[in-house]
């Protein structure tokens, strides 16, 4: 089985979230900033896709959403995970984006996984916690 961790993140704080969801989904994850991405989604079976809130609670618009645009075609009959940091809002963005997500026929895990600002040490175990189960999903 191949599993990976996707994200985008401009301040670090999407990035340590991703590091503790890999770490909690096992061995032989394989962890990404989508700008370092250049495999084929379609050879995973589970992915888990990071990108903060941006702007008006949207995906952040110059990689990251032209990224998951162009690969939704292939997430059909695949386990999702999707995941998050916020500065303020009430999660209109990760509602939007599961919404968006299962309609690709994803199999997706959870309602997504969301922190403010960054990962402190409870946080962390939360994302941590959120990679095993996505991982035994």
């Amino acid at each position: 089985m191949k599993k990976a961790v996707i994200y985008w993140s401009g301040t670090g704080n999407t990035a340590a979230m991703a590091s503790a969801i890999a770490a909690g989904m096992g061995e032989g994850t394989e962890l990404y900033s989508v700008d370092q991405f250049t495999g084929d989604i379609a050879e995973y079976d589970k992915i888990a896709f990071g990108c903060p809130a941006m702007g008006d609670e949207v995906l952040e618009e110059g990689e990251f959403d032209p990224f998951f645009s162009s690969i939704e075609g292939k997430l059909g009959g695949k386990k999702v995970a999707l995941f998050g940091s916020y500065g303020w809002g009430d999660g209109q963005w990760m509602r939007d984006w599961a919404e968006r997500t299962t309609k690709t026929g994803a199999n997706l895990y959870d309602d997504g996984l969301m922190v403010n600002g960054f990962p402190d040490a409870d946080a962390k175990v939360q994302c941590t916690a959120f990679g095993e189960g996505f991982g035994a999903y």
